[in-house]
């Protein structure tokens, strides 16, 4: 990227984890598609929503070749449907990938698919309660994920068994994903994307 991100925060206290995975998402990005020319990042909340904690609206713009800007924006719902504020950064990223691919398309720019950092994974305990999870990926190796990185507010539809998609980061405590997004139950939705087959959990039935 040939300038410095911009975050701004209205009505939004600074969070270190909220910067690093706006930062982790942003370099997957430039990464994927090398011609981004500046991102403008903007995570507000209306002052009326202060003292409940939602909505929280997200705004990116990013700027590429030659001077296009593209746009996205996505906000949190209200009361039971309220989203939190990771979901709502990586629902907006989403969108702004969707964007910047079809964009590169049109300019007969290839589009680096192998810098897609998810990998595919399985649901093996989840703790509803609590809300927290590990799933293992295809390598055998055991993830943490919190309920906040499932993206789509889809946590609860979570079960052992489920297929998923994550991105792997380290933590404190070991690999956890930034990133959780539901795909089907292990193998349906993988193999007609000719992905590896998942290990079924034992006692799992189609």
């Amino acid at each position: 990227m040939r300038t410095p991100l911009e975050i701004t925060y209205r009505n939004v206290s600074k969070s270190d984890d909220i910067e690093e995975l706006i930062r982790e998402k942003v370099a997957w990005l430039d990464e994927m598609h090398d011609r981004i020319i500046s991102c403008r990042i903007t995570i507000e909340q209306p002052q009326e929503f202060q003292r409940t904690g939602n909505p929280y609206r997200v705004r990116i713009a990013m700027r590429i070749p030659p001077g296009k800007e593209l746009v996205v924006r996505r906000e949190s719902g209200e009361g039971e449907m309220h989203t939190p504020l990771r979901g709502v950064i990586n629902d907006a990223f989403q969108a702004m990938q969707r964007q910047l691919t079809k964009a590169k398309r049109k300019t007969g720019v290839n589009v680096k698919a192998h810098a897609e950092p998810y990998e595919t994974a399985i649901v093996v305990r989840i703790f509803k309660d609590e809300g927290y999870g590990f799933v293992r990926t295809l390598t055998d190796r055991e993830v943490y994920f919190h309920q906040n990185s499932v993206i789509h507010d889809d946590f609860d539809r979570l079960e052992i068994g489920t297929g998923v998609r994550i991105v792997q980061q380290d933590g404190e405590k070991g690999p956890q994903a930034s990133t959780v997004h539901l795909v089907d139950k292990p193998g349906v939705r993988a193999a007609k994307q000719g992905e590896p087959g998942l290990d079924l959990p034992e006692g799992w039935k189609p």
